[in-house]
């Protein structure tokens, strides 16, 4: 048993020092040597990239995840009903399981051009980095667990989850941990850039539609029949002058606005995509009321017009402080590697498994950038470095048993 001392020094004293132990091991040692040709991980996150896999719509992308986790010959390969697919190490000891996890959802429709472009040390191509990278980097990792026989005290659970994008609310990882949670230890969240980040503090997230109903007509003939869209403009513009606290962090952000038939037709729908976040769920519960009170101030004004609102996302948050064991070991394994660790409040996978108590980091594997977009882009010299912190990083984990 690994015991561990209070203070944040003593506790990253202790998990440098497991670390190190790992980095001396000698097989350990060659599969970090194998780790270094980062090749085989760009052709997989390549090979990966080319399936589509919007959101809701991943399942081609799960089937080719599961044939490779079965070709490495892990246990338990499945895909549940969502397309989440799981593998399992089995470990030696009665011990809690760890979760290794990758979304694999992107943003882009399915008929996105998927080519990829080399431009120097970059290689561009949409969802490369978010999260093909990162998929492969799931795969890559269980691949050297398997070639070298790395020790492995509990079990470890590869897992491929949906939903993680947009509106799909977390929902892959939701269904994995409801199935896993009994066993589970603690979380390792993998994203494909980012590289050095550490997340441990998951912001919470409200997501809404705003709905707007009305009689319609023609432009000219109707003329003074309220529009669906000029009630709908008038709230956004009343959403834009929410005030929020710069500390604890707090943000809000109209995404998509639609509606409408024609330029001559008084609009009879219109919606809009709202995004609210914060650091402190007492703080967004306040702008939530906020929110809600501004459309019901809209609904009496309009009588002739029906205002709805309708709660699409919540992600939950959650933290584990800086000094826990999970964060210190993942802090000594990237400073292993020469990286320096940026500590990052955000919304990921990790959010689930923090919000239910259950210690989780997200990491990141290379460097990237233009996320979300057509032309997005991964260094992936640099995911050498990430996939050897990955593996010290799991070594260290099952090390630690308070967790």
């Amino acid at each position: 048993m690994l015991l561990m001392p209070h203070s944040e020094g003593r506790k990253g004293a202790m998990m440098k020092a497991v670390v190190q132990h790992w980095y001396n091991h000698p097989v350990v040692r060659d599969a970090l040597a194998d780790l270094a040709d980062y090749r085989p991980t760009l052709a997989m996150a390549i090979e990966i990239q080319q399936v589509p896999a919007p959101t809701f719509a991943e399942r081609p992308r799960s089937l080719l995840v599961a044939q490779r986790m079965q070709a490495l010959g892990l246990h338990d390969v499945t895909i549940d009903e969502l397309g989440n697919v799981y593998a399992r190490r089995p470990g030696h000891a009665d011990r809690p399981a760890l979760l290794v996890s990758a979304h694999l959802d992107t943003v882009f429709p399915a008929d996105t051009d998927l080519s990829i472009r080399y431009e120097g040390e970059r290689v561009y191509g949409p969802g490369i980095g978010d999260n093909s990278a990162g998929v492969a980097g799931l795969l890559r990792v269980a691949e050297v667990y398997q070639r070298f026989n790395l020790p492995t005290a509990g079990d470890i659970w590869f897992v491929a989850n949906v939903g993680e994008e947009g509106l799909g609310d977390l929902r892959g990882m939701r269904a994995v941990v409801e199935r896993l949670r009994s066993q589970l230890g603690a979380v390792v969240v993998i994203e494909g850039c980012d590289f050095g980040s550490l997340h441990h503090q998951a912001i919470g997230v409200r997501r809404f539609r705003i709905d707007v109903t009305g009689p319609g007509g023609h432009s000219w003939g109707n003329f003074g029949t309220p529009s669906a869209i000029h009630v709908l403009v008038r709230l956004a513009a009343r959403l834009t002058e929410l005030h929020v606290p710069l500390s604890p962090r707090t943000t809000f952000n109209i995404g998509t606005i639609s509606g409408g038939t024609s330029v001559n037709t008084i609009a009879q729908h219109a919606s809009m995509l709202l995004d609210l976040r914060s650091v402190s769920s007492a703080t967004l519960t306040e702008l939530v009321n906020e929110v809600y009170r501004l459309v019901e101030e809209a609904a009496l004004e309009y009588p002739d017009i029906h205002v709805q609102l309708v709660k699409v996302g919540d992600r939950p948050s959650g933290a584990i402080p800086r000094e826990h064991p999970l964060v210190q070991a993942a802090v000594a394994a990237y400073q292993m590697v020469g990286a320096q660790v940026s500590f990052q409040q955000s919304s990921t996978d990790a959010n689930i498994p923090l919000s239910m108590g259950i210690p989780a980091v997200c990491v990141g594997l290379t460097d990237g950038g233009n996320a979300h977009r057509t032309d997005e882009y991964i260094i992936p010299v640099n995911l050498s470095r990430g996939l050897q912190a990955l593996l010290l990083l799991l070594l260290a984990a099952e090390a630690i048993e308070d967790r």
